[in-house]
């Protein structure tokens, strides 16, 4: 049976992913027999680091948190996915067991598609496997600029960036505190003290846990230089 999310608000989970975007509807019907629904709960680990599974999964609802643990307990954050992305492609093409760990941000659905059988597909649609390349560029271009930031910019620097990425003067954190602390490479203390420094300035205000609003934006972006 196909995945159930083919019943559910139009568009499919197959339909969300770019990497099969270009496949015709018949073609993304070879997909949904592969695939198998899965729902999971805000806190719940899809995947461990050390697992032995090789399947692609696909969000459909929801936000999942990929990160590392380091010995010592440090996490660090890799990325947050969405819906219409996709997490656990190097365990499925490398054989090797997961090197993260997915842990759900929110209560949600995925899609489960079985690895082996989707590697045949990409041999028989070759369109599949050249926008997954596309997509995995895209990621390490984006840990490239990641492992810089991290090198070459200041606390100041990271932080005032992280808040200048928000289109509006008002929004919603996408994540928790701590989380956009791990991923910035900093403590949650050290995140904290820095935003309510810059609220006793007036170059922002906090409401809450994760409401923020720029008040002096040419500040804050003098701040990401």
């Amino acid at each position: 049976m196909p995945c159930s999310c083919f019943l559910r608000d139009g568009r499919n989970c197959i339909e969300r992913v770019p990497i099969f975007s270009g496949l015709t509807s018949e073609e993304q019907m070879e997909i949904a027999q592969i695939t198998n629904e899965r729902t999971f709960t805000r806190g719940e680990l899809i995947f461990s680091a050390g697992d032995e599974n090789h399947n692609l999964y696909v969000i459909h609802q929801g936000q999942v948190k990929l990160s590392r643990i380091s010995e010592s307990g440090k996490e660090q954050i890799l990325r947050l996915v969405g819906p219409g992305d996709f997490i656990g492609e190097l365990a499925m093409f490398t054989k090797q067991p997961a090197s993260a760990q997915a842990e759900a941000l929110q209560d949600g659905i995925m899609c489960v598609i079985n690895g082996e059988r989707l590697k045949e597909l990409m041999v028989k649609y070759p369109q599949i496997a050249l926008k997954v390349v596309e997509e995995l560029s895209s990621r390490l271009e984006r840990a490239e600029g990641m492992i810089e930031s991290l090198a070459l910019h200041s606390v100041e620097q990271r932080i005032a960036q992280a808040l200048l990425q928000y289109e509006t003067d008002q929004f919603e954190l996408a994540m928790s505190k701590g989380d956009l602390a791990a991923a910035l490479g900093m403590t949650q203390e050290t995140l904290s003290r820095k935003l309510s420094a810059w609220q006793a300035e007036g170059i922002i205000k906090q409401t809450g846990q994760r409401q923020i609003e720029i008040l002096d934006r040419s500040r804050l972006e003098e701040l990401s230089e």
